[in-house]
């Protein structure tokens, strides 16, 4: 029988007619309608014609998490007086409960791209609705741009409702609309309680999170505020973290508090999910959940949050190839979410455990995942549907180019694309596996090694990363599932069956034709078996011992096993299955990963072989040798005796780039020419060359064609003879190398007959004499043609500056009184007439030219 009472107490209730009207209108809507308004339940009921008004039609509600989805379908058949699998069914991956009368089906997002690869028309579907769309899941985006295409060319009757509590509601309306315009947005009051803000900041300062780490001390105190809000306020306490690791370590530290601990999270068994769902029996309750509880569903009895201030979110570093979750300061919109909770049945409480004033600091809301995300998955959904480059998609947000290239490698390298990013065969059938397809190809190829059971056990394994109890070894990890009777072991099991009808298995439900392979590993041990699984899923991360506890992974990243005790720690080589880098460290840290020997790390990573000759300049030499390498590992190494000559020319040149001029020597004379170029090219410009350290570099073939064929080493460069090599940049072909002494002088006959050199080593040119060297003469010498003056430093007989001048006139007029009246004293035997401007210039003293 139908709780109309509770039906007419759902406030979201009023904005039906206007969104049924809009359907029937514009085919789509994007309804906005705050927490606990009854958007999630009453309007798929609506839409489908279950409530009285209204034609019948088969409705498709997508929720982004499987509890939400269980969840709402088990409100809905509870409205209507049912059981879930009626008219109310829901699909999640594993688990169905739909029968023909079905007219709501509820099911994750992930089911639907699934289904619509399988059935683009979704014949018999009436009506789609994306739930919590704001929270922009990968998934979530896909299916809404896949839903848009069918409406564009298969389905226009096919009416699509975009729902959220808060969204950009002007983004998807137009993209919901397309050419013909934005699509009607019809919003919805809520009955909102008032909610209290209490900002509960530590008091002593506490680390950031990087990676999964969270300050402990940061956890330590969201226990001591849930204390504080039992002990302040009545009702439930719902309190947010951001993973299962913390949700275990705060239920730890709340043992002994006068309330039932509950945690929450999308590991947790679906029966103890419903029992916290639905309600208590007079025991006040703590709920310790992650972002599962920030929307789609209702805790019930909860008047008080607490929140962390954290979420965990997925990253992807495409230079080292690991893709992880990584803890982040929730956004505005997320918090406001966490917040509602508070208020969705009464006035409530949130207590948050940051300042105030960072409050603003925080992102407005979640990067979608879309551009900090994998694409893997999406590349490969994307060219099933035919669409490669997703060029032709309705995407609120376009991929990343880099990382649309860097996810099209990998489908690539395991044969689910081709050349042209079209999806093969074989492609086609690893995305119908609900898996990523990393693992979809481990799934395939172990399966004909090792059997189908074993490898879809291992797959099982790292499609859902076993708890951190059941330790790094994946082999380990294994027997403990087999022998577990935690939830974990229970959901791993019955996805192990999935993964293996999925393949073939024969005598599997729905099985296909069981995979055709040599089966030489079926009889294998099973640290072989997971070993062989995981380089399959993962073979830029085989990784060999190169020291001190240390590896190298084939994708050229460091990595880490884990604690001391870690059996990984003795392997020569390993099979890395899951790993983060933290912040600032220079390797990765293996989580969790197998033993395997050379020829698996061989087999299952034989894209990434290569063999060849290979010279390079290393430490002022050049390294001639032939490589055997598995991406960045050296299998084998072996010097090569007559290496091509170009390819050592080729190393040699690279040395010179990398480690610079100073390979070459340099004497006086080099320097010396070097300078004066420098000195035309700056004065004059072209065709004199430019003779800087960058220029010279970019020039090597030009001006050391000769000598690089000849060097090999640093001693062969050392003994190249830089002068008479930068001459070959002079402009011999238009004539004007044979100016250069003319335009640069080396040297400048001065009045005395002396020639004294030029030192171009300055801004301007300086010619440094001795002053009685300069009698006689009016003008100061100039070069370049005459358009530079040279800068003379005067010096006295003992060679000490006495002047500096450009005007040498001008010195003899105005300054040579004082340099006389201040050096006749000190050098008596030298001459210092009272004119300089007509006396006879000399080298020596004044008694030497007595004696002619």
């Amino acid at each position: 029988m139908i709780a109309r009472d509770a039906l007419a107490q759902l406030p979201v209730r009023t904005a039906l007619p206007a969104l049924r009207a809009a359907l029937d209108r514009a085919g789509s809507a994007v309804l906005c309608a705050p927490p606990g308004t009854g958007k999630t339940t009453l309007v798929p009921l609506d839409l489908a014609g279950l409530t009285g008004a209204g034609p019948r039609r088969r409705v498709l509600v997508a929720e982004p998490r499987r509890i939400a989805a269980r969840a709402a379908a088990r409100r809905m058949a509870w409205l209507l007086g049912e059981q879930v699998g009626d008219r109310v069914g829901f699909t999640v991956r594993g688990e169905r409960r739909a029968g023909p009368r079905t007219a709501v089906e509820v099911v994750t997002t992930g089911v639907l791209l699934q289904r619509l690869q399988r059935d683009p028309e979704l014949a018999g579907v009436d009506v789609v609705v994306l739930d919590e769309c704001h929270e922009r899941h990968l998934d979530a985006d896909t299916s809404a741009a896949f839903l848009l295409d069918v409406r564009e060319t298969l389905r226009p009757e096919l009416r699509l409702v975009a729902a959220s509590a808060t969204t950009d509601a002007e983004g998807w309306a137009g993209l919901l609309g397309g050419a013909s315009g934005p699509a009607p947005v019809v919003a919805a009051a809520g009955v909102s309680h008032p909610v209290e803000t209490v900002w509960a900041p530590p008091e002593r300062p506490v680390r950031p999170a990087h990676g999964l780490r969270v300050d402990p001390a940061l956890l330590t105190h969201v226990a001591g505020v849930v204390r504080r809000a039992l002990r302040e306020r009545t009702g439930d306490v719902l309190c947010f973290l951001p993973g299962v690791g913390e949700i275990g370590r705060v239920a730890g530290e709340l043992a002994g508090v006068d309330a039932e601990v509950l945690q929450v999270h999308g590991r947790a068994p679906a029966e103890v999910q419903d029992a916290v769902l639905a309600g208590g029996d007079g025991v006040r309750r703590v709920v310790l959940a992650t972002s599962v509880a920030e929307s789609s569903l209702t805790v019930p009895g909860v008047r008080v949050v607490v929140d962390s201030g954290l979420a965990r979110v997925p990253r992807t570093d495409h230079a080292r190839g690991l893709s992880a979750l990584t803890t982040v300061r929730a956004s505005r919109a997320a918090a406001r979410q966490r917040a509602g909770r508070a208020g969705r049945e009464a006035p409530g409480v949130v207590y948050r455990c940051w300042a105030q004033g960072e409050d603003g600091r925080l992102p407005a809301f979640p990067d979608p995942e879309i551009r900090v995300a994998d694409l893997t998955a999406f590349a490969l959904q994307a060219a099933c549907w035919g669409d490669p480059d997703a060029s032709g998609l309705a995407l609120l947000d376009a991929p990343p180019a880099g990382a649309l290239a860097a996810a099209r490698e990998v489908l690539t390298a395991v044969g689910a694309v081709d050349a042209e990013g079209r999806a093969t065969p074989r492609g086609s059938r690893m995305a119908r596996m609900g898996v990523h397809p990393r693992l979809a190809r481990a799934l395939l190829d172990g399966s004909a090694e090792v059997g189908v059971r074993r490898a879809a056990e291992v797959v099982a394994l790292l499609s859902e990363e076993p708890p951190r109890a059941y330790g790094d070894d994946l082999a380990e990890a294994w027997r403990t599932a087999r022998r577990g009777g935690d939830g974990y072991a229970a959901r791993w099991r019955q996805e192990a069956r999935r993964l293996a009808a999925a393949v073939g298995e024969p005598g599997a439900a729905g099985a296909a034709e069981a995979p055709r392979g040599d089966g030489a590993g079926r009889g294998a041990p099973d640290d072989a078996v997971a070993g062989l699984v995981a380089a399959l899923a993962f073979p830029e991360r085989v990784a060999r011992a190169r020291g001190a506890g240390g590896y190298l992974m084939a994708s050229g990243t460091g990595a880490e096993p884990g604690g001391e005790g870690s059996r990984l720690r003795d392997a020569r080589w390993l099979a890395v299955a899951v790993a983060d880098r933290p912040v600032a460290a220079a390797s990765a840290r293996v989580r969790l990963a197998a033993v395997i020997d050379e020829d698996t790390a061989c087999a299952a990573a034989r894209a990434l072989y290569s063999s060849g000759e290979e010279v390079r300049w290393s430490d002022g030499d050049v390294v001639a040798r032939r490589v055997e390498r598995l991406g960045a590992i050296e299998l084998a190494v072996r010097p090569l005796s007559a290496p091509d000559p170009e390819l050592v020319r080729e190393a040699v040149v690279a040395g010179l780039r990398r480690e610079g001029l100073g390979l070459l020597r340099w004497p006086a004379g080099a320097v010396a020419v070097r300078q004066r170029m420098a000195f035309l090219h700056r004065e004059l410009g072209a065709p004199w060359p430019d003779v800087s350290d960058a220029a010279l570099l970019a020039r090597v073939e030009d001006w050391l064609g000769v000598e690089l064929g000849r060097a090999r080493r640093r001693a062969d460069l050392e003994r190249v003879d830089t002068g008479a090599a930068l001459a070959r940049l002079l402009p011999w072909a238009t004539g004007d190398a044979a100016r250069f002494d003319e335009l640069a002088p080396e040297r400048i006959e001065v009045p005395s007959g002396s020639r004294v050199r030029v030192d171009y080593g300055g801004e301007q040119p300086v010619l440094a004499v001795k002053l009685q060297e300069l009698f006689g003469r009016q003008e100061s010498p100039r070069i370049a043609g005459g358009r530079v003056p040279v800068l003379v430093h005067l010096l006295s007989p003992a060679g000490r500056p006495a002047a500096v001048t450009a005007d040498l006139a001008s010195f003899w007029r105005d300054g040579y009184r004082a340099v006389r009246a201040e050096l006749r004293g000190r050098y008596p035997k030298h001459p210092w007439p009272e004119d300089p401007s007509t006396a006879e210039p000399t080298r020596h003293t004044t008694a030497r030219l007595r004696r002619g």
